[in-house]
């Protein structure tokens, strides 16, 4: 049997800076560090930085008076933004460049009167964060819809079609929201779209990859968590392209019976997976008769952001 990894793979650079500033104001401020939300979809990670001193929580009333606060890497809305200045709170803002990006748009298109299309999951923190920056005070009578599939992109139904723009969760499969975007500009000639690409370079990079690691492998295994937004889309764009595929948090999750008659076993990781995970995975594969490790051709990232300025001495 064939062990083939992926690349890339694993921690992108905006997972990288958050779990670095969590780790940092540890440091600084000695714990507890309070987290709204899970820094990252991991939960290794999260337990680590649990038995380190971080306290996780939903909502800021649970963050008492003078406490350290971390925002995470998926962002907030600007009522939390809000309360957390009002209160006084030390806050350390760990939202994803990237994230902070695609909230400028929606405030810039409220701003200027447009009502927004947001392409992503209901529920997910990232969604909340940024439906919570649009300013209807900024634009009268204007909303911000979200459309999760193409079935609702073809029941919007805004207010004025020709002062309408979108944006998308930075962590969708690339082909499905291409095609949701078609669905729009067919409907919405005059709709405005995001100067670049929404989806971030580490999302795309990791599902073009995995598209070549489905194309050489009967099975794919994809090492994340089940809350990972990026994670679960790498696991299908895995079987859409004909490869058995499976999520795992760790190498315990790990069936031996999907290896039955599979030659070549595919490994990759979500974005908020470390890699010590994947090397588990790999040693576990080798236990079970796995005689070759190889790694696909894939571009190097060197992408890197800078850290709040209270943490960067």
């Amino acid at each position: 049997m064939e062990v083939l990894l992926a690349r890339p793979r694993g921690f992108c650079a905006g997972v990288d800076r958050a779990i670095e500033i969590v780790e940092r104001a540890l440091a600084r401020y000695g714990p507890p560090v309070y987290v709204r939300h899970e820094v990252v979809h991991n939960r290794h990670v999260v337990e680590d930085l649990r038995r380190r001193g971080a306290v996780f929580v939903e909502e800021l009333d649970e963050v008492p008076e003078e406490a350290v606060v971390v925002f995470s890497a998926h962002g907030v809305p600007r009522r939390v933004q809000d309360e957390a200045a009002a209160r006084g709170l030390t806050v350390l803002d760990a939202t994803c460049p990237l994230v902070t990006k695609v909230h400028g748009e929606v405030r810039r298109h409220a701003r200027e009167g447009r009502e927004v299309v947001l392409i992503g999951h209901a529920g997910h923190p990232e969604v909340e964060g940024t439906i919570g920056q649009y300013e209807a005070e900024a634009a009268p009578g204007g909303a911000i819809h979200l459309v999760e599939d193409e079935e609702d992109a073809e029941r919007l139904a805004p207010r004025d079609p020709q002062r309408l723009a979108y944006v998308t969760q930075t962590t969708l499969s690339v082909d499905d929201t291409r095609r949701i975007v078609a669905v729009l500009r067919r409907r919405f000639p005059a709709i405005q779209g995001p100067r670049r690409d929404d989806i971030c370079y580490a999302t795309q990079n990791r599902q073009d990859a995995v598209k070549r690691l489905a194309a050489a492998c009967g099975l794919v295994l994809v090492v994340g968590s089940p809350n990972s937004s990026n994670s679960n889309r790498l696991r299908e764009i895995a079987a859409a392209h004909g490869a058995r595929a499976h999520l795992v948090d760790d190498a315990s999750q790990i069936d031996p019976a999907w290896l039955e008659g599979v030659a070549r076993v595919g490994v990759t990781a979500g974005a908020s997976a470390p890699e010590h995970l994947v090397e588990e995975v790999v040693t576990w594969l080798r236990a079970r008769g796995a005689t070759r490790v190889a790694e696909l051709e894939g571009p190097a990232e060197s992408v890197r952001f800078s850290l709040p300025p209270a943490l960067r001495a």
